[in-house]
């Protein structure tokens, strides 16, 4: 073999050297993802409003991309706000909510509590970590729009875990919601899976596998992942109103994810932290009104804002 073949054999053994080990990289986020996502959530436990002493009527959306979506609305009379409640990635059932559908029906507020995609009784057969489920977001808020029961009534979004996320990002896409409301949410999909990643494996191979995994969920949901993510959408806020709400010793969620969001936030957003490890915020989360220190912080955000006065026709 001359000198000229040996070195294409060797660039040729690099060459795919290099290529196996891209290729094992990017399998790395690839059958991570597949496990949590390619799924339709049943959920083993779901609650009743009449479990809660509150009547609550089921009715299904349809989102832009032809999904059905599984709500529930607990009306007042003479709203003071609607407020949209979606649960986390896996659990527990939105149904949870209605412990805080009392609790606002009791302050003056309506509730629709849905399940997002992917989710109990609404349509589809993989979970998008908030990259499409807005549109489940904007499907509700479409409802609401065109329910006489609440014309010129302001809307407000509140998340938990994903839903929190979720919540973010519909609040930069939609401009017909008014305040949000999130809990332990992710600042970006890459970044929770490299610090979670971190937690369990070597640093060193979570941030040489970081770089796929925005590739990965790009090609995965086909959408703009780096323009619909929170520390992008939060930013669209404007005026209007916001409660972001972590626990510092989160382990699902870490920290850093609030303090990233909280980086890109407007002053004007309000905050509430608490110490430990309460990925929900309480450890009352079915009755929040027995952690008096959560709801008062929620009711007295709601109650605050001069935003959540009645909309001008």
């Amino acid at each position: 073999m001359n000198k000229k073949n040996k070195k294409k054999t060797v660039l040729g053994i690099i060459l795919g050297v290099v290529l196996l080990v891209i290729g094992a990289l990017v399998t790395i986020p690839v059958l991570v993802m597949n496990s949590l996502v390619n799924m339709h959530v049943d959920f083993e436990e779901v609650w009743t409003a009449e479990e809660f002493g509150i009547e609550a009527e089921h009715f299904f959306v349809t989102t832009e991309d032809g999904l059905k979506i599984s709500a529930y609305e607990v009306p007042v009379e003479n709203p003071k706000a609607v407020i949209i409640c979606m649960s986390g990635i896996h659990n527990p059932s939105a149904t949870a909510f209605f412990g805080h559908a009392r609790l606002f029906r009791e302050n003056q507020y309506a509730t629709i509590l849905f399940d997002m995609r992917a989710h109990g009784e609404s349509e589809g057969d993989m979970i998008c970590l908030g990259y499409k489920e807005y549109l489940d977001v904007k499907a509700i808020v479409k409802h609401i729009e065109e329910d006489p029961a609440y014309q010129d009534i302001p809307v407000v979004v509140f998340g938990v875990s994903m839903g929190g996320t979720t919540a973010i990002n519909a609040m930069g896409e939609i401009p017909g919601i008014d305040g949000l409301i999130s809990i332990s949410a992710f600042s970006a999909w890459e970044d929770v899976f490299y610090e979670l990643m971190a937690y369990q494996s070597p640093v060193f191979l979570a941030k040489i596998v970081r770089p796929f995994v925005p590739l990965v969920t790009a090609l995965k949901y086909k959408v703009n992942i780096w323009k619909i993510k929170p520390v992008k959408e939060i930013q669209k806020l404007g005026n209007r109103h916001a409660l972001i709400m972590h626990t510092k010793g989160d382990t699902q969620v870490p920290f850093t994810s609030f303090e990233r969001i909280m980086r890109y936030a407007p002053s004007h957003v309000q905050t509430f932290v608490r110490e430990g490890d309460m990925h929900f915020m309480t450890e009352n989360f079915a009755e929040p009104e027995k952690d008096t220190e959560y709801a008062a912080t929620i009711l007295g955000f709601l109650a605050r804002q001069t935003g959540f006065a009645p909309k001008k026709k």
